[in-house]
């Protein structure tokens, strides 16, 4: 099944207190290593930044990538996640945080596998959802575009109007026991804690 990554590098890394992805592991930015890895699935990859983005992104240069600006600024991820499906060509779009630096490849591939017949496929770890690690349908687009015009909404307001395949605990621990899938970077005790698992070879 084809697939698009789109890549959502919009947020203004408040808690961090300066833009995360010019953050390093190793050589690598944070958004060149989720390139890196989302390559290595073939298909498009689109990066969604913000309107107010002045700063380059420190893209891969080696991994052929477009670059998209929110068509509605400040609409958050969903707004990111609208922009991203306008764009896309494929009826399925895995869709990742710029932030994520151990995307688990097979996890990815089962999670991009069961989306199929569905409007969206989302891990569920108990009652916490990852809608930024998650594979959503070109369908989404008309239960989307209503909310991003009016404002900013979370991305799962829109899972009670389309068909979702939650992935389970159990189904996600054959792959990534650790659910170092889902350490996004947020703060500086984050960063910390990803170098450390870095250096043990991650």
């Amino acid at each position: 099944m084809s697939v698009t990554s789109i890549v959502l590098a919009g947020g203004r890394s408040l808690r961090l207190g300066r833009d995360k992805v010019q953050e390093k592991l190793g050589v690598e930015s944070l958004l060149q290593r989720v390139l890196r890895l989302l390559n290595s699935l073939g298909g498009d990859i689109l990066v969604v930044t913000s309107q107010e983005r002045t700063e380059p992104l420190p893209l891969a240069p080696d991994v052929p990538v477009k670059v998209l600006r929110d068509i509605y600024p400040g609409r958050g991820a969903l707004g990111g996640l609208y922009s991203g499906l306008v764009a896309s060509n494929t009826q399925y779009n895995l869709v990742v945080g710029c932030d994520t630096p151990f995307l688990n490849l097979d996890f990815l591939r089962y999670l991009i596998n069961v989306a199929e017949g569905f409007d969206v496929a989302v891990p569920r770890l108990g009652e916490y959802l990852e809608p930024l690690h998650a594979v959503y349908s070109h369908s989404c687009l008309a239960v989307i575009e209503p909310l991003v015009k009016l404002g900013q909404y979370p991305i799962f307001d829109i899972y009670p109007d389309v068909a979702v395949r939650y992935v389970e605990a159990d189904e996600i621990d054959r792959f990534d026991p650790e659910h170092l899938s889902f350490l996004n970077i947020n703060t500086e005790a984050d960063l910390e804690r990803a170098r450390l698992i870095y250096e043990r070879g991650h």
